[in-house]
C-alpha cells in the first residue's frame, strides 16, 4: 500500500495536497468540504492586518472622547491583542471539526503591534500559522533593502508572539530571490516553511470602457514554472520545509513538485474550477503516478531532480538558459 504521509512544519499530514488560503476555507462548511475530499492540511482564508485595524478604529470610536490617552491606548491594545473573534471562533470550529492540520493566516504588511494577535490564533487551536506578506514594492522611495528587512522583521515579529510554526509566504519579485530565502529559511531564526508563491491579485485594462478592472484571479499550469525553478533550486539548501504553490492543478504538478524537492503543494484555482472532488483525484493521479514508477512512498523520489542532488548542477542556471536560446547542447 502507498504512503502519501509527509511531514510539514512539524506536523504529520496523510498526504502533501494542503488546501491554500483562499475563499473555500473561509467558512466550516468550506473546511469540513476540504476535509472530506481527502486534503492533507488546510490554510484558512486568510484574515487582513487592514481587518484588524479597522476594528480597533471601531472599538476606539464607539468608546467616546475619553480625556486620557492612556484609556485610548489601552482600547487600542486590547483591539490588536484580540483581533476579530469570528476568526477566532473559526479556527476553534474548525479544530472541533475536522481531524487534518489546521493553519491560520494572517495578510499582514507591517510588523506593529498587531502580530500581539498571533498568540490568539495560538490559543484558539491554530496548529501553525501562515503569514502572508501581501505588499508591492511600488513606489521608487522604497529601498530593495528596506523591502527585505520589513519581511524579516514580520517574520521574528510573529515568531517572538508563538510557539506553534510559523510559515511564511513570500511573492517572486526581489532581485535577488535565493539570498532572501537564505536569510528566512537558514538559521536559529528560520521560518518553520517558506511558500512559493504568493500570487498577487492581477490587473486589467477594459480598453472599451477605459477602466482598470480586476485580471483572471486563477492560476493555469502555466504559471507552475516559477516556484518549480526555486525549489529546484533550493530543496536541500536551506533549514526549513518548502511549501509549493500557484499553477498545481493535478497529481502530476504535485508530482512535480515533489521531485523538485517541496515538502508539500499547495492547491486552489483547480478546486474552484473542478469542485472539492478535484482534491480525490489529485492524489487518485499522484498515486497512479507512484505505481508506475515503482514509488511507495514520498521520500522514494521527493529531491530527487533538485539541484541538491544533481550530478550537473550547473545545468540549472545559465547553461539551461543558453540551451533554450540557441539550441546548444
Amino acid at each position: 500500500m502507498l504512503d502519501l504521509s509527509t511531514r510539514y512544519l512539524g506536523l504529520t499530514l496523510k498526504n502533501p495536497v494542503v488546501v491554500a488560503s483562499c475563499g473555500l476555507t473561509t467558512g466550516l462548511q468550506g473546511v469540513k468540504n476540504c476535509a472530506a475530499a481527502g486534503a492533507g492540511a488546510i490554510v484558512l482564508k486568510s484574515l487582513f492586518e487592514e481587518q484588524i485595524n479597522a476594528d480597533v478604529s471601531a472599538l476606539t470610536e464607539a468608546a467616546g472622547d475619553f480625556p486620557h490617552t492612556e484609556a485610548i491606548e489601552y482600547l487600542e491594545g486590547y483591539g490588536h491583542a484580540c483581533g476579530p473573534q469570528e476568526y477566532l471562533e473559526l479556527v476553534r470550529s474548525a479544530k472541533q471539526s475536522v481531524d487534518i492540520p489546521i493553519i491560520a493566516s494572517v495578510n499582514c504588511i507591517t510588523a506593529e503591534r498587531w502580530a500581539d494577535y498571533a498568540g490568539q490564533l495560538e490559543t484558539a487551536g491554530a496548529d501553525a500559522l501562515e503569514i502572508n506578506i501581501g505588499f508591492l514594492a511600488n513606489t521608487p522611495a522604497l529601498t530593495s533593502a528596506e523591502v527585505e528587512t520589513r519581511y524579516e522583521r514580520i517574520l521574528q515579529t510573529v515568531k517572538a508572539q508563538v510557539k506553534i510554526p510559523v510559515a511564511l509566504k513570500v511573492g517572486p519579485y526581489f532581485s535577488s530571490f535565493g539570498n532572501l530565502a537564505k536569510r528566512l529559511g537558514k538559521g536559529p531564526q528560520a521560518a518553520g516553511a517558506l511558500v512559493f508563491f504568493n500570487r498577487f491579485y492581477q490587473l486589467d485594462v477594459d480598453v472599451n470602457r477605459l477602466q482598470v478592472v480586476a485580471g483572471n484571479p486563477y492560476s493555469t499550469q502555466d504559471e507552475i514554472h516559477t516556484s518549480l525553478r526555486w525549489i529546484l533550486l533550493l530543496a536541500g539548501k536551506l533549514d526549513c520545509d518548502l511549501a509549493a504553490t500557484t499553477g498545481i492543478h493535478d497529481g502530476l504538478d504535485v508530482a512535480k513538485q515533489l521531485l523538485a524537492g517541496a515538502t508539500v503543494t499547495q492547491v486552489c484555482s483547480t478546486i474552484y474550477r473542478n469542485g472539492f472532488v478535484q482534491i480525490s483525484n489529485i492524489l487518485t493521479q499522484l498515486e497512479s503516478w507512484m505505481k508506475s514508477h515503482e514509488f511507495n512512498n514520498l521520500d522514494d523520489f521527493r529531491g530527487r531532480l533538485s539541484q541538491t542532488d544533481s550530478k550537473d548542477p550547473e545545468s540549472y542556471e545559465r547553461l539551461q538558459y543558453i540551451k533554450g536560446l540557441t539550441g546548444l547542447e
